[in-house]
Parts: C-alpha cells; sequence; structure tokens
C-alpha cells in the first residue's frame, strides 16, 4: 500500500500544480481529464484486479505528461520551446512525446491483460492485438479531437495543438503506433518477470 499511495501523492501534487494558473481551463481540462477518468477506474477495479508495479509507475508517467500539458499546452511547454530554439525546430515537439506514450503505456496495459486474462497465447498474435489497441486508441482521440474542434471552434486550439503542420493527425498516430511497438521490443522481457513475480507466465 506504501507503493501506491506514494504513486498517488505525486499524482495529485503534480495534478494541483498543473491546476495553479495555467494556460487555460478549458484547455487543462480536455487534457487531465483522461489521466483522472483512469484513476477512478483503476481505483473501481483495484480489488479485482491489480497491476504490476511496473505498469502502475508507466501509468503515472503517462497522467504526468498530460498534465504537464494541460499546465502549458502541448504548444507551449517551456522545456520543448527550449529544444526548438537549440536544434532548430519549426515547431514545439512535446505533443510528440505524449502521443508516443500513448501508445507505449497503453500497450504494456493491454498486453498484461492479454497475459493473465489468456486470451491470447500466441506472442506473435498478442503483439499484432497490442499494436493495434495502440493504434485504436490513437484513432479515436484524434476523433476526439476532431469533434471538439467542431464543437467550440477557435477555442480548441490550445487543445489541438497543430502549430499550422497539416499533417500533425497522422503524424500523432505515427508517434502513437512507434510507441507501442517500442514498448514491446523495450519492455517485454521485463514485464515478463515482473507478471512472473505474481504468479503468472508471459
Amino acid at each position: 500500500m506504501k507503493f501506491i499511495a506514494t504513486l498517488l501523492i505525486i499524482f495529485f501534487a503534480v495534478l494541483t500544480w498543473s491546476a495553479i494558473n495555467p494556460h487555460d481551463y478549458f484547455t487543462w481540462f480536455l487534457e487531465v481529464i483522461p489521466a483522472i477518468l483512469g484513476l477512478i477506474i483503476l481505483a473501481a477495479t483495484y480489488k479485482r484486479f491489480q497491476f504490476t508495479k511496473m505498469v502502475y509507475v508507466l501509468i503515472l508517467i503517462h497522467c504526468l505528461i498530460l498534465m504537464v500539458g494541460g499546465k502549458y499546452t502541448y504548444a507551449e511547454v517551456p522545456l520543448f520551446d527550449w529544444v526548438r530554439d537549440v536544434f532548430d525546430q519549426t515547431r514545439n515537439n512535446y505533443d510528440k512525446v505524449g502521443h508516443f506514450m500513448q501508445g507505449f503505456v497503453p500497450a504494456m496495459i493491454t498486453r498484461e491483460l492479454l497475459i493473465r486474462g489468456k486470451v491470447v497465447n500466441s506472442n506473435k498474435w498478442r503483439n499484432f492485438f497490442i499494436v493495434s489497441v495502440g493504434m485504436a486508441i490513437s484513432t479515436t482521440y484524434e476523433f476526439i479531437e476532431w469533434f471538439a474542434a467542431l464543437m467550440v471552434g477557435e477555442d480548441a486550439d490550445s487543445f489541438l495543438g497543430t502549430q499550422g503542420y497539416i499533417w500533425d493527425t497522422q503524424s500523432d498516430m505515427f508517434y502513437c503506433t512507434i510507441g507501442a511497438i517500442a514498448a514491446l521490443v523495450l519492455l517485454s522481457r521485463v514485464h515478463d518477470k515482473c507478471i512472473g513475480k505474481i504468479g503468472f507466465e508471459g
């Protein structure tokens, strides 16, 4: 419980920080609501299903990325303004970090659910479904951005964060897909060991 308590303290501390004088509260709400909904779902299902510590840490990291984006908007995160200027980039690319993690973290969540639920036993098919889930999440999120833009017009510009890049939607989905693949390549063995410690085989 100390582990979960520590994660919750970090979560609420950063959430509170992000809510103090953000760029604008409408964008802040849109960016942090996935993190808040995720916390509610995890809390509601905690007694029935507990993820490995590794997955909980990854979820927290993803939430923190959302909160930073909510604080400044994805187009105006100060560190990535600095990166843009130092490396002579044309835009603030913090949103690409967010979309990479949009594939990376759900890939590990999906992988754990599939393994522990014994849904797919073949590694190849499992990996295919995991990447497909990441792509589906990314597509759904782009739909949400589209609908938000249609409903509120120019007020959604900070939420969209396209910065004039016409291929922003396509590149967002590409980064999400790369994130899912990277998670499988980099973390599958470590994840298997974590799952093994709680009595399951990867």
